[in-house]
């Protein structure tokens, strides 16, 4: 059951079986100003989804019946909403797989809930600044090789048929293409896409990179379109280049 503020708020679906955390989570996100649903497992979140559109989606790695990797992915294909998945297993591999799987950040337990809300801010804040930044181009369709990346509609296709990809995937290429022909450091991606800067030993937009490679360079151990620059960071060519680019320091 949703809990109603301000009807210009964001709606949070918070997906979690545990009673006491839906409770606590919904509380202090309605006091943020934010308006609040809970679901215990996938099928209370189908069943609410049928009806509502939630600005943001908090979910739970472990959840009765389908887990939150399968729902997150299962999400990005029916929903164009941004992810925060909570879990009690904080090991790197699970948060990379998390972000693998669609969601647009990652939280470990127990957290600060202040800290959720900050990932909350920055998350719903990087989706409207993508937005007034798509509304400021000329060209809402960018073409690159035999691609064609919409900005407006966040969608890839090549030659006419779409290219699957997560929320996050789409939202780094949209950055790089935006910036085309500029290193980009793995700080500055962090930041463009998340919201926030980059943790030590954080590979998660290495992770995304070389997924967007398999997904749209033809020989992805060779790119031609997101291009090292070694020690720095990633240069996107839409015209294509297979040269990798070495720091000269």
């Amino acid at each position: 059951m949703a809990k109603h503020n301000d009807p210009s708020a964001a709606t949070i679906l918070i997906v979690d079986d545990d009673p006491k955390l839906q409770q606590l989570l919904s509380r202090y996100l309605s006091e943020q100003g934010y308006v609040t649903a809970v679901a215990g497992d996938g099928i209370e979140m189908d069943n609410w989804l049928q009806q509502h559109h939630p600005d943001l989606v908090i979910m739970d790695l472990m959840l009765p019946g389908e887990d939150g990797l399968s729902l997150a992915q299962r999400l990005r294909h029916s929903k164009n909403v941004p992810i925060i998945m909570l879990s009690a297993r904080g090991e790197e591999v699970d948060r990379i797989i998390g972000l693998e799987m669609g969601a647009d950040d990652y939280l470990p337990k127990p957290f600060n809930p202040r800290e959720l809300l900050a990932r909350i801010r920055a998350v719903l804040r990087r989706n409207t600044t993508t937005v007034q930044s798509e509304n400021m181009l000329s060209e809402q369709v960018l073409p690159f090789g035999e691609f064609k990346l919409d900005i407006e509609r966040k969608l890839l296709f090549r030659s006419n048929e779409e290219v699957t990809l997560t929320t996050g995937e789409i939202t780094l290429l949209i950055v790089l293409a935006q910036h085309p022909d500029r290193v980009l450091s793995r700080d500055q991606l962090m930041d463009m896409t998340t919201g926030h800067s980059q943790e030590p030993f954080d590979r998660s937009i290495d992770v995304r990179i070389t997924r967007l490679r398999h997904k749209i360079e033809s020989t992805p151990s060779s790119p031609q379109f997101i291009r090292t620059v070694w020690g720095q960071g990633y240069r996107f060519t839409p015209k294509g280049d297979k040269t990798e680019t070495k720091s000269s320091s």
